[in-house]
């Protein structure tokens, strides 16, 4: 377990900034404590200081997960974002779209979400940018990245894709044997 290097940080951060924008600094700046980002096996993991400490006195090869996983580095040295950041996520997304009842079960299947199953969208989300995507009950489902504006949402035909599919609640069950 190590502190990630500085482009694996900006990396890290770009993506997370797709989401959540300058809150990523209220992230490593808690009220509870300090926390922070270390890379094992690929993998970035979020974990308070104090659980570092601890962690440090385990052998690397016992180590399971230290901490929250919120991503892994692909072959590529691209960060791809797991649902497990979900919660860390969902209380600081800057965008956020909320999904009719009868649609919340095609999304947690890993399908799109239509403009048939839009039910509000944050006001002013520009096409490509990162949403959190929540129940009508606000109950964090997943995220993704919003397919059209707030505007193009407006007139576009219900079959129409609105937000592509990134991560959902329902890969703790269809992935369980991968999540760490």
């Amino acid at each position: 377990m190590r502190p990630l290097t500085e482009a694996e940080t900006r990396a890290g951060f770009e993506k997370l900034g797709k989401y959540i924008g300058e809150n990523i600094q209220l992230l490593v700046d808690r009220p509870d404590g300090t926390y922070c980002f270390r890379l094992h096996r690929d993998r970035v993991y979020y974990l308070s200081e104090k659980l570092l400490k601890l962690a440090a006195s385990v052998p690397r090869e016992s180590l399971v997960a230290p901490g929250t996983c919120f991503g892994k580095f692909t072959k590529s040295q691209k960060f791809r974002l797991s649902v497990t950041a979900l919660d860390f996520l969902a209380p600081y997304a800057k965008y956020k779209v909320w999904v009719k009842p009868g649609s919340e079960q095609s999304f947690l299947y890993g399908n799109h979400v239509l403009k048939s199953g839009l039910g509000r969208i944050t006001e002013s989300t520009a096409q490509y940018q990162g949403v959190v995507v929540y129940s009508m009950a606000d109950v964090p489902l997943g995220f993704g990245v919003a397919a059209k504006s707030t505007q193009e949402c407006r007139k576009v035909d219900p079959l129409a894709i609105v937000v592509f599919h990134q991560a959902d609640v329902g890969e703790y069950v269809r992935n369980e044997d991968t999540l760490t």
